[in-house]
């Protein structure tokens, strides 16, 4: 179960980190500029963000394995789709397509983990998928990079078929459970987090072509505000709510969440504003750049189920205030980037330190969220960890362009690196006052913080 908890979420890590390095290719040949390079990441996280608490509904009604098996499916032919996509409308439309089987993959996988481990070992099992998840992170730069240099950057996509088919061949022959009598899906939560979010970013991306006084840009932002508001007043009162708002009573949850959206910003946008800078500005090959940032990866891979182990211990309070300084570290000595460009004492000492932050935090931070959380309830809990994580990437890539400007430069880079560096101070501050580590008392004590228990409880999960 673990295997294919790992290889269904590599699939989902991968095709992040190989379309991240093909998207000053992509614009190459589609046109679009910057705004064409944040309509392909952020088309995925639109669905994605907007979806993925639907799939915990969905996986009460059907069974997780069916869930994820249909998400590894539609993963498929949306790939397929964007490799073979004329245009860049096209290439969008499919992108949207994968957040919508992405939302169905990313979750469930991890979802498996949380029903088959408990105490100490899911730590462990967390840290151990955290760790070989970060595989795709190392391999994907890179061999993105190798595809766009030697091939196209349509092969980007198109490789994410081979490690579908051996991950549906395993999920096949784990049993299948039965699904919940009387779960239901919350269709109006999902239109209106849809709306709301696509509303918002839409007019974020735009804005820096037409410019806010455009009809178009405030009236997209308008309806993504007052969709926000109504999905708010929707979630109160259905019955089964997608995003039931009382499990945020749980204390270490609704601040392991708030210290996410500022960490998971951070890690969004500024490793991809470097790549960009590194291809676009630097002139450093694809398969260079992808190399160049190998390091980040690194760390994770070979410390970070160690440090979800020790979190299962003794906490994760100061783990998830350290690493993100040590990250924030890592963005400040990027600052050293000039022109010329020198890889070895200008960026390489960043990333390494970047990554050792990211090794120290994430797994703790993973099991500080997932464990004030009663186990009956942790599918759901997971699920809207992880989308509080996409979201915040999401609408951290949205905003690129008034941090940037119209186009990026070594200036732009900079302004990126200092708001980066900023996000995780303050997602050190939040962690180091507001932790306090109510997984070690035992799930009684996260259950008197929650309540007796949530309505429509669903199956699924943060991300890395």
């Amino acid at each position: 179960m673990l295997v294919v908890a790992i290889l269904a979420s590599f699939v989902a890590f991968l095709d992040g980190t190989v379309v991240n390095v093909a998207l000053p290719a992509i614009a190459r040949d589609l046109g679009g500029g910057l705004t064409l390079q944040q309509w392909v990441v952020d088309a995925y996280l639109i669905t994605l963000g907007a979806l993925i608490l639907v799939a915990g509904s969905l996986s009460d009604l059907f069974s997780r394995t069916r869930v994820l098996m249909t998400g590894l499916v539609g993963f498929g032919a949306a790939s397929v789709l964007c490799a073979l996509a004329p245009s860049a409308a096209v290439l969008v439309a499919a992108r949207a397509a994968q957040g919508v089987a992405g939302a169905l993959l990313v979750p469930s996988s991890l979802a498996l983990i949380i029903s088959a481990f408990e105490g100490e070992a899911q730590s462990k099992a967390i840290g151990r998928w955290t760790a070989w998840t970060s595989l795709a992170m190392l391999v994907g730069p890179f061999l993105g990079g190798l595809l766009v240099e030697t091939l196209s950057w349509r092969w980007v996509f198109a490789i994410n078929v081979a490690p579908i088919v051996v991950t549906c061949a395993l999920l096949a022959r784990l049993p299948r459970a039965q699904g919940r009598a009387g779960a239901r899906v919350d269709v109006p939560g999902a239109v209106l987090g849809a709306l709301g979010l696509g509303g918002v970013v839409f007019a974020l991306i735009e804005q820096g072509q037409r410019g806010w006084a455009d009809p178009v840009v405030l009236g997209s932002a308008a309806v993504g505000v007052a969709a926000g508001i109504l999905f708010i007043v929707v979630e109160r009162r259905t019955a089964q709510p997608m995003l039931p708002l009382r499990i945020f009573r749980a204390h270490d949850f609704a601040i392991g969440n708030l210290a996410t959206i500022a960490i998971y910003a951070a890690l969004s946008l500024g490793p991809l504003m470097v790549g960009l800078y590194l291809q676009q500005v630097a002139r450093v090959p694809a398969a260079l750049a992808g190399l160049a940032l190998v390091p980040t990866t690194l760390m994770p891979l070979f410390f970070a189920s160690r440090f979800g182990t020790l979190a299962g211990k003794v906490g994760a309070r100061w783990f998830m205030t350290v690493g993100p300084l040590i990250a924030a570290g890592g963005f400040l000595t990027m600052l050293l980037i000039r022109d010329p460009f020198v890889y070895w004492w200008q960026l390489l000492p960043g990333l390494v330190l970047l990554g050792v932050g990211v090794a120290v935090t994430v797994a703790p931070l993973t099991a500080a969220v997932l464990g004030a959380i009663p186990a009956a309830e942790a599918g759901i809990a997971s699920a809207i960890n992880n989308a509080v994580a996409r979201v915040a990437g999401l609408v951290a890539v949205a905003v690129a362009g008034l941090i940037v400007g119209a186009q990026l430069d070594l200036d732009g880079l900079r302004r990126v690196i200092v708001v980066e560096a900023a996000l995780l101070m303050i997602g050190a501050a939040i962690s180091g006052f507001g932790i306090r580590d109510e997984f070690l008392r035992g799930p009684a004590t996260a259950r008197a913080s929650t309540g007796s228990g949530l309505a429509g409880g669903a199956t699924s999960p943060p991300r890395r």
